[in-house]
């Protein structure tokens, strides 16, 4: 069967899209200042202009981060949209994977056996989210470890610790915009550095279309990792919103 996939990644300061055919046919991306606004007409643009129609997709693939909160909102909810309108399967992969693909992409066939793939995101806070992969095909990569967020200087351990694991996995390689937020930190790292900055929407694409299609959409949520701002300030909810009176004695 031929898939036809809409893919979409809002996790970063990029808002990608990408439509998928027996491979990547168009791509699209922008500022995400216009996540909100200009998600749907992007998407639309581009898929009229390689005159595919919500009828003819058989899923919509999502980054499920982590990522900006705010941004993997959007993008989930426009995914989720998407899909229920036309009926269609919603899978999901990771962003920081997304961004290993296209690391990997980068690499000779021999260095790919051989590289630690290590995408690196900013995470705000003064923080960075942070995957360890490897390469196990043209469209798969598979985790190491368990992505994490945690400050820049905890990259090196972080290393350390996926490459105990992947002892095979010899050379290593960083990339991502992490680098470019933490340049004073993460800058001196003797690790290989690669493109890209941000997930492409593409590479979710490859990576949904080459995986188990498990259909998300209506129970998936983004990926986090941490929690939200809210979340620690307000651990008990947030003061004076609303909440369900207890019920009566004598009701």
């Amino acid at each position: 069967m031929t898939h036809v996939v809409l893919a979409i990644d809002t996790a970063t300061v990029t808002a990608s899209a990408a439509l998928w055919r027996d491979g990547v046919l168009a791509t699209a991306t922008q500022d995400s200042s216009g996540h909100s606004s200009e998600l749907l007409p992007m998407i639309d643009a581009m898929c009229r202009a390689q005159e595919i129609t919500p009828q003819q997709l058989t899923a919509v693939a999502i980054g499920l981060g982590p990522g900006s909160f705010t941004g993997l909102r959007i993008g989930m909810a426009t995914a989720k949209g998407i899909a229920f309108a036309a009926g269609l399967d919603m899978w999901g992969v990771s962003s920081l994977a997304a961004v290993a693909l296209q690391m990997a992409d980068a690499l000779t066939v021999a260095q790919r056996a051989t590289t630690l793939l290590v995408p690196i995101l900013d995470a705000r806070r003064s923080e960075v989210f942070v995957g360890a992969y490897r390469s196990v095909g043209v469209d798969r990569v598979a985790a190491v470890i368990a992505e994490e967020v945690f400050a820049p200087e905890g990259v090196t351990a972080y290393v350390a610790k996926a490459q105990a694991v992947g002892t095979e996995l010899t050379a290593v390689a960083v990339a991502g915009d992490g680098l470019v937020e933490f340049a004073d930190v993460l800058g001196g790292l003797a690790f290989a550095k690669l493109p890209p900055l941000t997930p492409c929407a593409g590479a979710v694409a490859r990576l949904a279309v080459a995986g188990e299609h498990v259909n998300m959409r209506d129970h998936g949520t983004p990926v986090y990792i941490r929690p939200s701002e809210a979340e620690v300030n307000y651990p008990n909810g947030v003061p004076g919103a609303l909440r369900t009176p207890p019920a009566s004695a004598n009701s």
